[in-house]
């Protein structure tokens, strides 16, 4: 959506400045995010230029697929318009605590920026809450494995019934 010489990404630019685009002319992602969290007028800004392009690509994409059922990845599902095109919900769950330790290390320049973006986004309780099968993400791998590998055989068994 963002990569270099993207609509989007010149959209952004027009919209944010050219403080958002690093040198290299890609999306200073570090530079969004501390602007995205810090006020909900600029995040909303954001959310209206690609949110309406991710929607788009992935209903262009999901009308591609030829396989028995597919999974589409939505990070912030409870707050999208996707979750009305989906059957299920999957929810990979982690403790509050794990969330946290994975955004510092992935994301956040800064504990009180990683306690903004974790506050945008929608809570654990409603994730789990439109959630029709849960993976627990917390730890073992083996595990995770064992659980994505029981719901794949649950997916393909549900997809060769009866249409809904």
């Amino acid at each position: 959506m963002v990569a270099k010489g993207a609509p989007a990404l010149e959209e952004i630019r027009l919209a944010f400045g050219d403080t958002v685009i690093d040198r290299d002319g890609l999306l200073d992602r570090s530079k969004m995010r501390e602007l995205v969290f810090a006020d909900i007028a600029q995040r909303r800004k954001l959310e209206a230029i690609v949110h309406p392009r991710i929607r788009d690509a992935t209903l262009a994409q999901a009308a591609e697929i030829e396989s028995g059922y597919m999974i589409i990845v939505v990070p912030l599902l409870v707050e999208s318009p996707l979750k009305e095109f989906v059957d299920r919900v999957l929810v990979v769950d982690c403790s509050e605590t794990t969330q946290f330790k994975r955004l510092m290390a992935r994301d956040a320049d800064s504990e009180a920026q990683a306690r903004r973006i974790i506050a945008s986004q929608a809570s654990r309780e409603a994730r789990l809450q439109i959630a029709d099968d849960i993976v627990q993400n917390d730890g073992d791998l083996d595990a995770t494995r064992r659980a994505t590998i029981d719901l794949h055989a649950r997916y393909l068994e549900l997809a060769s019934g009866p249409a809904r």
